[in-house]
């Protein structure tokens, strides 16, 4: 009979050595929660002969066994070592696999001192015997041959990726009981002024570092507190500065970081959301809110956001008496910034 598949077990008596207690445990508890499904009674189990009729598999608690009809012994149990998995349908492919001659001489190693030929490469191909199973709650399959995974990351001369355990997709009820960390990224903000609120889209997608030195400064309280130091009517007003003179902020990374200008973004209309810089890639914490357009700016700095609320009070803050600085004579200040995901 052909050699049966064997990654993942091993063979003769030891294959069917005794469960240690902690192990039974488990595999105990997960037969309990199977034994009320109704895989435990609908199309969860089958069994499946080799080519050679001799050798009968099938999964049970212990792993899939394989066992010898004519001498009725188990010759190996197959996924000993996966306490976590309760296998339950299986296939068995025998076969001698078509050979794709592009993957072959693709995979061929070019530090070798002679690259074989594609007659080399696939002379005498022999059978892949290979189990492949369905197991208890788990969205993929496990395949079971006697072929070796490539090597471990680290190995010495191996690039292989190892053996992946953690790429399954989480169930609904997982989804659901998992806590939700806050997105980096904001998508939408309410700055809330002493004149009142200010609602804009954030635009996370074509500017993320801009959008997130925004979201974080403003969860940080960075914001809170902040004047509007400098507005011009029929332009623009500006903010961002904890110093309260326009000479002052850094980004969240310390220091200044890069523009982020998409053509598609301008400052085509007002109430644009745009960082405010003293020259290319000089981005800090300050930023500005256009009230009419200015194409001019195009190109020059970050348009990051839009309003999409608050434009009387943004009409009412640009209406505000300055000196002849463009300051405000009365302070008008952040109180907060709330961002949403």
């Amino acid at each position: 009979a052909p050699r049966a598949p064997g990654r993942g077990g091993g063979g003769g008596a030891a294959a069917t050595a005794a469960l240690d207690a902690m192990s039974f445990g488990r595999r105990a508890a997960v037969e309990r929660e199977l034994d009320a499904t109704e895989d435990a009674v609908v199309g969860g189990f089958n069994a499946v002969f080799d080519e050679t009729g001799n050798l009968l598999v099938y999964a049970t608690l212990a792993g899939v066994k394989v066992v010898n009809v004519v001498t009725n012994k188990v010759v190996r149990v197959l996924g000993r070592g996966e306490d976590a998995q309760r296998f339950l349908r299986v296939a068995l492919y025998q076969g001698v696999p078509k050979v794709d001659m592009q993957m072959l001489l693709s995979r061929a190693d070019p530090n070798a001192k002679r690259v074989r030929t594609a007659e080399e490469l696939s002379e005498k191909p022999k059978p892949d015997p290979t189990l492949y199973c369905t197991a208890f709650k788990r969205r993929r399959f496990y395949a079971f041959s006697t072929r070796e995974p490539d090597a471990e990351p680290g190995a010495e001369g191996g690039e292989g990726e190892g053996r992946d355990v953690l790429n399954e997709m989480p169930t609904e009820e997982e989804r659901a009981a998992a806590p939700q960390a806050p997105s980096a990224l904001g998508r939408e903000a309410v700055i809330r002024t002493s004149m009142g609120d200010i609602n804009l889209k954030l635009f996370h997608g074509e500017c993320p570092r801009t959008v997130e030195n925004f979201t974080v400064h403003s969860r940080n309280g960075y914001y809170d507190g902040v004047v509007f130091h400098r507005i011009i009517k029929g332009f623009m007003v500006q903010t961002g500065d904890p110093m309260g003179d326009g000479t002052g902020g850094e980004s969240i990374w310390g220091g200044e970081f890069e523009d982020e200008i998409r053509p598609q973004l301008r400052h085509d209309r007002p109430f644009t959301l745009s960082m405010a810089n003293a020259g290319p890639n000089t981005n800090g914490s300050q930023f500005f809110i256009t009230t009419v357009p200015c194409q001019w700016l195009d190109g020059k700095h970050t348009v990051f956001g839009r309003v999409t609320g608050g434009f009387d009070t943004i009409t009412t803050i640009e209406n505000v008496k300055t000196d002849k600085g463009d300051r405000p004579l009365q302070a008008i200040k952040i109180l907060g910034i709330e961002v949403r995901t």
